[in-house]
């Protein structure tokens, strides 16, 4: 599908206001709408660690407008290479629409677009028949560990040793997940999924709802090794857990999947529901 052309200069407005979006959408969480678009519609962008690489990557973001969360309606989108010139035509595909596991109007798109330049790519998403203009940016190499690499082997807080982590759960009530360090788990000869997540305190309002889910998930796949590592030192901080700095995270949330020799198989992040979770934990085992 080609959407008709569409100036770089609108492309590039577009990605001042997704640092607003971001900020003003958990404000009015409580206010979700499944079908009705409303006015002011606009993309949230919640993949943060876009790299160049000729394989496609997923990217995530949902959509909202002043009426709030919107989840339902089909979306295509599509990019052009950073320093495109004049007007172009844009190829759309389709998006996956995960509901799931995450609350009510939240739900997220992904796709798969390749973004093989490094560099501010300009996008376009069609809803319905509103266009929705938006830009992302792409980094030379990522930030987090990748799959096919060694996981860190770091420890991770346990109610035993937190590490210097106060609370090691800002989930109410805490989470069962704190009993076993990465240390300890990662190479042990059992597969490992850690999730990344601070429920307290996460910006986009995802981190609770990813972990609800992840406990949620575990029945069925009793040979993995669950681990929920939270993300700042304590609830008066920015500094990070020591975890969360050996792996190298600059955002949250993130779930990795690790197999028993202490690969790591899988990795998605920005938000997830129910079945992108099954799917990584299904291909782990």
């Amino acid at each position: 599908m080609v959407q008709p052309a569409i100036s770089r200069r609108a492309f590039l407005a577009a990605s001042g206001g997704l640092a607003i979006a971001a900020t003003v959408w958990p404000e009015i969480a409580g206010a979700h709408e499944e079908h009705k678009l409303g006015k002011g519609l606009g993309a949230l962008v919640l993949s943060s660690d876009l790299y160049a690489s000729p394989e496609p990557q997923r990217f995530v973001f949902g959509l909202g407008s002043k009426r709030g969360y919107v989840s339902g309606p089909p979306v295509s989108i599509g990019f052009v290479p950073p320093e495109t010139t004049g007007k172009v035509d844009v190829t759309l595909d389709p998006t996956r629409l995960y509901k799931a596991g995450l609350p009510k109007g939240r739900g997220v798109y992904v796709a798969e677009p390749v973004l093989d330049i490094p560099g501010v790519w300009p996008g376009v998403a069609l809803v319905k028949d509103r266009k929705i203009d938006l830009a992302i940016e792409v980094k030379e190499a990522p930030d987090a560990p990748q799959p096919g690499t060694a996981a860190s082997r770091a420890p991770s807080p346990t109610v035993a040793d937190t590490l210097g982590v106060k609370p090691i759960c800002t989930r109410q009530p805490r989470c069962p997940l704190h009993t076993v360090s990465l240390s300890e788990a990662i190479g042990a000869g059992t597969p490992v999924a850690v999730l990344f997540a601070t429920p307290a305190r996460c910006q986009s309002q995802y981190c609770g709802p990813v972990l609800d889910t992840l406990l949620s998930v575990r029945d069925g796949h009793e040979d993995v090794t669950f681990v929920h590592v939270e993300i700042y030192l304590n609830n008066k901080t920015v500094e990070l857990a020591p975890t969360v700095q050996a792996w190298g995270l600059l955002s949250e949330p993130w779930l990795f999947t690790v197999d028993e020799t202490g690969t790591i198989v899988g990795a998605i992040d920005g938000a997830f529901g129910r079945g992108e979770m099954v799917q990584l934990l299904d291909a782990l085992v």
